[in-house]
Formats: structure tokens, C-alpha cells, sequence
């Protein structure tokens, strides 16, 4: 609970420094989009709120969905099609993942490995990272 109050924070704080308002319908796309489980993308999260009868906008949705990413909310995900998935962090921590091009299988993984070597080659180019989305696209083992 502790952990979710600060990435609220955070979250608030960017909009703060972008000159947005926290408003109620940012609120309940924090709040739903840090409750969620599994993967997903604008319009499912939008069609939640359809749903619910909650009134948020998809306009809105689309416009929050790059800020939570950027305050360290939620972090891009894998999922079928083209589109653009997500996750919370909250849930397992920031990983990346591997998707299999046969059958579509996601595998998250996290290499500790990996992440110091994307600090090392961001401080050489001194680039300030604020998030990354790490892919890898292959064929799993099932499908080999």
C-alpha cells in the first residue's frame, strides 16, 4: 500500500511539472491501470471503464497511458497485435520479455545483467534514461 501512495506521488508530480491537474479521471486510470493483473492496452482499459459506467474519456486514456509510463507507473508490455501493451509495476517489478513469433507465447524475465549494462551505455552517451521497453522476438522452445 505504501508502494502505490508513492507512485501516486510520483505520478502527481509529474503532472505538476508538466502543469496538468491531478484530476478524477487520471485518478481512476492510475488507479485501475496499478490494479490490473495482466497486460493491457488503452482501449481494454478503456473498456473497463465503458463498463463500470465510470465517465473517463478514451481521449483521456490515451493522453495518461505516456505519463504513467514516464513517472515509473507502468511499463510497456507484450501482447497480440501491433498495438501498444502495458503492465504495472507494481505487480512483478519492472522485467522485460521474449515473444515467441510462432506462437505468440510471452516469457517475462529479469536480468539484472542486462539493466546495469543500459545504466553503463546511457551514463556513456550522458543520456538520462526515464524508461525502456526491452523486447526480444524469437521462437520458444515448443516451437523450435
Amino acid at each position: 500500500m505504501e508502494k502505490l501512495k508513492a507512485k501516486e506521488e510520483q505520478f502527481q508530480e509529474l503532472l505538476e511539472g508538466r502543469g496538468f491537474k491531478y484530476t478524477l479521471e487520471r485518478k481512476l486510470i492510475f488507479e485501475e491501470a496499478t490494479h490490473l493483473k495482466h497486460h493491457f492496452d488503452a482501449d481494454s482499459l478503456y473498456d473497463r471503464f465503458r463498463k463500470k459506467g465510470a465517465r473517463v474519456s478514451r481521449d483521456t486514456v490515451y493522453r495518461t497511458l505516456p505519463l504513467l509510463l514516464e513517472s515509473g507507473v507502468i511499463q510497456k508490455s507484450a501482447g497480440a497485435g501491433k498495438r501498444d501493451f502495458f503492465e504495472s509495476i507494481g505487480t512483478k517489478g519492472h522485467h522485460d520479455h521474449m515473444i515467441c513469433v510462432k506462437c505468440g507465447k510471452i516469457i517475462e524475465f529479469q536480468c539484472e545483467e542486462i539493466e546495469k549494462l543500459q545504466q553503463k551505455v546511457c551514463s556513456e552517451y550522458s543520456f538520462k534514461l526515464t524508461f525502456h521497453d526491452h523486447r526480444l522476438f524469437g521462437t520458444c522452445k515448443d516451437c523450435q
